[in-house]
């Protein structure tokens, strides 16, 4: 026992304690074979409820809880194969392959995630060798005959796209998707196969997939946002380019095209607010600067240009309405547009006109009410057009308020007061003052204002049922006083 006394105990008191604490974790951190067993038990339960993620998280602990156990990973690859989690159910079954070559049913279910992934080779030799382990495995035989096929289509798609058929390679990578729904490089080749075809919407969705599938691809982002941003989709493609940024801030493509798409995004939603907010105005002018922006992708520039036409009828400038609309439409036919450019046309009273406008808007949309309804004021308005127009009687705009009406009333009826005239001129002047008092009675009656504008004369009677008959008067009102006292002098 002597050499025991000639240690030095205070230099190996140290590594004894780190080699105790390193024991006492190593114990600590393995569960307890019941409590691995409870976590596959309730992961069990779960599974089959359907409740993968759940399932999911007791698997986990197993694992953990039993690293060396291969049925473990085998259950938890199950779920991840269900979720569709490619990668990690590849992981999982490799490792249960590891600790335990001879599992068959492991095996097969690699083979199956490598032929859902379109890795056919690989596919191709665990196939073969469950077949081999058992050969009554009728769907490893099938699956292994057919795996020759499917490397030749692919090879095929491939040609048909260097070929520039395309048409034939998005048919053919369709085809093998049904087989390989996980393959990232098919659905990327019938992407490009869809964007050579000019089908944007189909490639869009094939690249959402595509970026799934892989995570973490700058340039699957890029292309997506750029996609998205030639249909015209900004806020999208916005969301999709700071996808970008966020994996890398500097990215030499979707750092420059962020900031552009940002900037119109911003311009488009300001037509939007402004807008909503009756400043047409402004809605105009942040339109435009859109279009100094973008002047190149052609669904951009029709959204500018839509809201060029729409801000232009509700400014009522009307001949900018219909010359924007009609730039709109130069690139996209688009039913509310064309109720834009009705409506523009009928502030030109160009009725024939504007009744095309609106049918054509049924045609591209069968049930646009606002097509149906405005189909039917052009009808009225252009039967009205032969009579009176009390909104041109008194000079002002349809969106004219009361206070406004009652102005220009006042200011016709002074200029047109048959006082002022002699002779033939007198008979005129009479003529445009019962006008003027019939303009302002309508104008005035939020009632006989409505239906005016639904293109029913409220003073006609042949428009009229149940009203004020044919011997209405429209002086009424001056017989309890009038601003304007007179007296008429008829021959």
């Amino acid at each position: 026992m002597d050499y025991l006394v000639n240690i030095n105990w205070n230099k190996i008191t140290p590594c004894l304690v780190l080699l105790v604490l390193e024991i006492v974790l190593e114990f600590s951190d393995c569960a307890t074979p019941a409590e691995v067993n409870k976590h596959l038990e309730l992961g069990r339960d779960f599974l089959a409820r359907g409740q993968l993620s759940d399932a999911l998280t007791h698997y986990h602990a197993a694992v953990e809880g039993d690293p060396h156990n291969y049925l473990t990973y085998f259950k938890r690859g199950t779920v991840y194969y269900a979720l569709g989690k490619a990668k990690f159910a590849l992981q999982d079954f490799t490792k249960v392959l590891e600790l335990k070559a001879d599992f068959t049913s492991a095996r097969l279910q690699r083979a199956n995630v490598y032929l859902k992934l379109a890795q056919y080779r690989e596919a191709k030799e665990d196939y073969l060798q469950v077949s081999q382990e058992d050969p009554y495995n009728e769907e490893a035989v099938a699956q292994y005959h057919k795996i020759d096929e499917y490397i030749d289509d692919l090879r095929l798609a491939e040609a048909y796209f260097r070929g520039a058929d395309h048409r034939a390679a998005a048919e053919l990578a369709s085809r093998l998707l049904e087989v390989s729904p996980w393959a990232a490089h098919v659905r990327q080749l019938r992407a490009e196969a869809y964007i050579a075809l000019n089908d944007l919407f189909s490639a869009v969705s094939d690249i959402r997939s595509v970026n799934r599938l892989q995570q973490d691809s700058t340039d699957g982002y890029y292309r997506l946002a750029t996609l998205l941003y030639q249909l015209g989709h900004v806020s999208d493609a916005l969301k999709e380019i700071r996808e970008c940024l966020k994996l890398d801030p500097e990215h030499k493509k979707c750092f420059p095209f962020y900031k552009k798409v940002k900037k119109v995004d911003k311009l488009l939603l300001e037509c939007e607010e402004l807008s909503e907010a009756r400043d047409f105005t402004g809605c105009l002018a942040s339109a435009n600067k859109v279009l100094k922006v973008e002047d190149e992708v052609t669904l951009v520039v029709f959204e500018a240009r839509k809201w060029l036409c729409s801000c232009s009828v509700k400014e009522e400038v009307y001949s900018e309405a219909v010359a924007a609309c009609g730039s709109a439409l130069q690139l996209q036919r688009d039913a509310r547009i064309l109720c834009d450019r009705g409506d523009a046309l009928l502030g030109l009273d160009m009725f024939d006109d504007a009744i095309q406008s609106f049918k054509e808007a049924l045609e591209l949309e069968e049930g646009l009410q606002r097509a149906k309804d405005g189909l039917s004021r052009a009808q009225k308005m252009q039967k009205q057009s032969e009579q009176r127009d009390y909104y041109k009687i008194l000079g002002v705009k349809r969106t004219a308020s009361k206070q406004e009406i009652i102005k220009a009333y006042r200011k016709a009826a002074q200029k047109w007061h048959p006082d002022n005239f002699q002779g033939d001129e007198k008979k005129l002047a009479e003529k445009k003052f019962i006008d003027i008092a019939a303009a302002k009675e309508v104008l005035t009656d939020p009632e006989k204002r409505a239906q005016f504008d639904a293109g029913s004369d409220p003073l006609d009677p042949e428009s009229q049922r149940g009203g004020q008959g044919p011997f209405h008067n429209p002086f009424h009102h001056f017989q309890h006083g009038s601003p304007f006292q007179f007296k008429f002098h008829f021959n």
